[in-house]
Order: structure tokens, then C-alpha cells, then sequence
């Protein structure tokens, strides 16, 4: 997400028109999650306007449409990824990695489909999947058949980190809200790939997400140390902070590696109104 209600006065300027929101979100953060594309798949003119507002070495993370993923399954989805694909070729230097997110239900015995899928993909983009099904996490066996499945299409695993989230119960509307949607599933930091991707869910209050957070700092500066490119993404139950903590999660990483190169400026908010007067 580059929008958010409680950011326009607050971290972007107000009153932004929707063709400009992501370039001044861009001077915030270095990457986003391209979640809207799995509910609806954009005009090819959307995503045009996306490369235009986005320096070249923005990283898009964009997720295979739902059709793709949760009604399909994966099988029988030729005509709709090449459609994809197609619509996304703007951004195409700037794709990260295409999100392949699964529904809780797809388990060890759909591999066979991912396998096949990842096949099927052009070699040219890359991809990153996310699983639910808890035998994933559970089952050694089940874990390793994902990994030999992704190895072979060099493919990344994307963990969802929700351990914070579920530490201690809910203490906000938000926060109940994500009790009852997210996967309850365990921290998963083995990267397969000299691109992984993290997914953090923290908590509203700010002290809680970052210590969360905290074991992932040593991870993320080891991978970089190991010449890898990971890139991270921070929330929280209802996102107010988010572009703030994700600052600052960078920021706490490059006290380990200070030859990491900061993130961009943010584009400064406008000076408020002089007050009118009548003479």
C-alpha cells in the first residue's frame, strides 16, 4: 500500500491527486507490496503512471491476481498470468518479485501444481511464494519438498512474521481485526535466494513492534553481509505508523552496517496557511 487516511498531513502532503500518491510515498520507502493487484487487475495505463512516478531502482512486490492463486489454484492459469504479465510490463525492471501468496488450504499435496507452475513462468521475472498451511512449518519433510520445489525454479520463500502480533492478546479494534485474518504460523528467517523477502506484522503500540522486530536485525544485516538484497516490509495492525517504523527498522539495520546506503529524503510536507485576516 502507498496510501493510507492518516498519512496525507502527516508523513505525505494533503490532497494529493492518486496519480502523484505514490511518488511522494516513494521518497519515504525504496519498495511496496503490490497487494491491490490480487483483488483487481489494473489498467495498463495505472501501471504506466506506477514506472513514471517511481525512480528505476524502486522495487515493486506485485501478487498474482486471486483468480491465479485461490480459485485456480495454480492449474489451468495460463491465459490469466500471461494477461498479468502483459499489463504489468511497465514496471517490469522495477518487479522485485512476483507474490505468489497461497491460501491456508494449499498444502504439501498441491506441490505438484506449484511445481508446475514455477515451471511455466518466464525465467525473466522472478518469484516469491507464501504458503499458510501449517504443515509447512510443522513437518520437516513437507518443509523440505517446498524448498527443493522453490530451489528448483530459484524461487524465494516469503515468511510472514505474525509471532509479535500473537505474543500477547489484542489491545485495540485493529488489533482483534488481525487475531481473527492473519495466520498464526511460526518465524521462518532461512533465506533460499540472494533475494529474500520478509513480511513483519507488529503491534499498534510502537515499543512493541520494535522489539519484535528486533531478531530480524541481526538477520537482514547477515544477509546483507552475505551480499544478498533482502527486502523488508513493516506493519502494523492498522498501518498509521507504518511508513515511520519502516524508516526506522532501516535505520537500526544500517547502525549494524553504516555502508548501507539510507533511504531516500521525504518529500517535505507544505507550510500551513497563514491565518486570514480581514485587513
Amino acid at each position: 500500500m502507498w496510501t493510507h487516511a492518516k498519512w496525507p498531513g502527516r508523513f505525505l502532503p494533503p490532497h494529493l491527486p492518486a496519480g502523484e500518491r505514490l511518488g511522494a510515498y516513494a521518497t519515504w520507502c525504496n519498495a511496496v507490496e503490490g497487494n491491490t493487484t490480487f483483488y483487481a487487475t489494473p489498467s495498463r495505463d495505472t501501471v504506466e503512471s506506477w514506472a513514471r512516478q517511481t525512480p528505476p531502482d524502486f522495487r515493486f512486490v506485485v501478487k498474482f491476481p486471486k483468480p491465479v492463486t485461490h480459485e485456480r489454484r495454480l492449474v489451468d492459469a495460463d491465459e490469466p498470468v500471461r494477461a498479468f504479465l502483459e499489463t504489468m510490463e511497465p514496471i517490469e525492471s522495477r518487479t522485485h518479485a512476483l507474490w505468489v501468496q497461497l491460501p491456508g488450504s494449499f498444502g504439501p499435496g498441491d506441490l505438484g501444481a506449484l511445481a508446475a507452475f514455477l515451471r511455466r513462468m518466464p525465467r525473466s521475472h522472478r518469484c516469491a511464494v507464501e504458503v499458510r498451511h501449517p504443515a509447512f512449518f510443522a513437518d520437516a519433510r513437507a518443509e523440505r519438498a517446498l524448498e527443493r520445489v522453490l530451489d528448483a525454479a530459484g524461487a524465494e520463500w516469503v515468511p510472514f512474521d505474525t509471532t509479535t502480533m500473537f505474543a500477547a492478546p489484542p489491545a485495540s479494534d485493529a488489533e482483534r481485526d488481525a487475531w481473527t485474518k492473519k495466520p498464526r504460523l511460526p518465524r521462518r528467517t532461512r533465506a533460499l535466494t540472494g533475494h529474500p523477502i520478509v513480511r513483519y506484522l507488529g503491534r499498534d503500540a510502537t515499543e512493541r513492534t520494535v522489539e519484535g522486530w528486533r531478531p530480524w536485525l541481526d538477520t537482514v544485516a547477515e544477509w546483507l553481509r552475505e551480499g544478498r538484497s533482502p527486502t523488508v516490509f513493516v506493519h502494523t495492525p492498522d498501518n498509521a505508523d507504518a511508513l515511520e517504523l519502516a524508516r526506522r527498522f532501516h535505520d537500526e539495520v544500517r547502525a549494524r552496517l553504516p555502508e548501507l546506503e539510507p533511504l531516500p529524503e521525504p518529500m517535505p510536507l507544505p507550510a500551513e496557511d497563514e491565518p486570514l485576516t480581514l485587513f
